[in-house]
């Protein structure tokens, strides 16, 4: 049984349509990444998906037990240390107070963070350092579904390179599936199992591709390659790289 299934869903904003006839399934333990031309609705899409925003028409099916979101921006909280923004979730959903230390500590290990960042505000961290306390965030109350809004768009190739094997490596452990928003299709390539292409108009799902191999096992030249071709010879991909300067949110 899919963990995420969005049937037919259409959203507008300001009376323009965005998103229309949009179906969709994630599937147990499946990172899924969505790939579209900017401003096509991607991640309006994935708002709804996580009930963030509500659909003008469709229906959303949440199968999963527990979700968390993973925002372009970290969304740290500049009061908090990165064990108190880490932990926060934890405060929310009433966590025993001496269970915290430990679940932040191993959230944070989870996310390559050491202990002594725990006590540092996000204003003392990096760029690369803030966004894995983000990571850590949502992976603090163990849930079985994570949602990924562009994530590492901000981040150097190198870094978001590390990111992205950061975030393989803690779905295959923690076993979570995942919606990934992307624009960049080499990381749809490296962080997931299956590709869907949203249609340049924001009407429907246009096609998906399922990148051979599984995340985490691709060689570089590999997954080049597989860019290459997508880009070069398959018409699915033909509108990516298209930008729709239109009030999309």
């Amino acid at each position: 049984m899919s963990l995420l299934e969005l049937n037919r869903i259409g959203h507008a904003f300001f009376g323009r349509t965005v998103l229309e006839g949009i179906t969709l399934t994630v599937e147990r333990q499946e990172i899924v990444a969505l790939v579209g031309p900017s401003g096509s609705g991607k991640s309006t899409l994935a708002h709804i998906a996580a009930g963030l925003v509500e659909p003008r028409e469709g229906r959303v099916a949440r199968r999963y037990l527990r979700h968390a979101m993973v925002f372009q921006d970290p969304r740290l909280m500049p009061w908090a240390t990165a064990a108190g923004n880490i932990g926060f979730p934890l405060r929310l959903s009433r966590a025993p107070r001496r269970m915290r230390r430990r679940m932040i500590g191993d959230a944070a290990l989870r996310a390559g963070l050491l202990p002594e960042d725990l006590g540092k505000y996000p204003s003392e961290l990096s760029g690369g350092m803030r966004q894995r306390a983000a990571i850590a965030r949502a992976l603090v109350t163990d849930p079985d579904f994570i949602y990924f809004d562009e994530p590492f768009t901000a981040l150097d190739v190198a870094l978001k390179r590390r990111m992205q094997d950061l975030v393989i490596e803690a779905a295959a452990s923690a076993r979570f599936a995942a919606l990934f928003i992307t624009h960049d299709l080499l990381e749809a390539i490296r962080i997931s199992h299956r590709i869907l292409v949203l249609d340049a108009g924001g009407r429907g799902i246009a096609g998906e591709r399922l990148p051979p191999g599984n995340p985490g096992t691709r060689d570089e030249a590999a997954i080049f390659a597989l860019r290459q071709h997508y880009l070069t010879a398959d018409p699915l991909f033909a509108h990516i790289h298209d930008i729709d300067e239109r009030l999309r949110p």
